[in-house]
């Protein structure tokens, strides 16, 4: 079994450890730690698959400042991101089907608890759907062409952008949950995360209708 795999495998394991520990009410400490480590893993397996593309010529210190802005790192590690695909066509994926099963989850349990309302993870599973569905059909959705989608999506800062939000809005409503800390700050964290995810899935939809090209009748 490839490493980058077996990886995402992991990650969405403990995601699932996570919710449990948050219907129980664990320790908030250590739940959000583990929340932090389970996101950082979501790099690592990034990394496992880049060099096996690259047979070992990119290391993770490489790989790390590629994604901190370092212009000439980053086309060597997109080109062997790229390679990916010929390796193992299902990589990009099932990366992605992770990524999901990690959002679900947490969008799910504060939903579950009462925390957050139902319709705020509708419109998650629409956003995901059709950028998913639509992507997908083109292949990967690693290959941004357009400069809006470049910047939207695909950046480094929209990457960065994206975890943090994510880290800061879960971690606050664990303590919601947890802590009785007031819901009002988790409801504006919340809605800029949902419109931040939007934003990004808009993104998404308009890179993948424009992929596609109308055949000559």
């Amino acid at each position: 079994m490839r490493k980058a795999d077996l990886t995402t495998y992991i990650r969405t394991a403990i995601m699932i450890l996570i919710v449990y520990l948050i219907v129980i009410k664990f320790d908030p400490l250590f739940t959000i730690i583990l929340f932090a480590l389970d996101l950082a893993s979501d790099a690592l397996d990034g990394f496992f698959a880049v060099s096996e593309a690259s047979k070992g010529k990119i290391g993770f210190i490489t790989y790390i400042k590629s994604t901190m802005g370092n212009k000439d790192m980053h086309k060597k590690v997109v080109a062997y991101k790229h390679a990916v695909s010929k390796i193992a066509p299902y990589g990009p994926r099932l990366d992605i089907a992770g990524d999901r099963v990690t959002e679900y989850a947490l969008w799910a349990v504060f939903v579950f608890l009462h925390v957050l309302p139902l319709f705020v993870i509708l419109i998650i599973i629409v956003r995901h759907s059709f950028a998913d569905a639509l992507l997908g059909a083109k292949g990967t959705s690693s290959k941004m062409k357009s400069k809006f989608t470049d910047m939207i999506f695909s950046s480094n800062f929209s990457r960065a952008g994206i975890q943090i939000t994510k880290f800061v809005t879960f971690s606050y409503l664990i303590l919601v949950w947890d802590l009785n800390y007031p819901i009002l700050i988790g409801y504006i964290l919340t809605a800029i995360l949902v419109t931040y995810i939007v934003i990004r899935g808009i993104s998404e939809i308009y890179e993948g209708f424009k992929s596609f090209k109308p055949t000559a009748s």
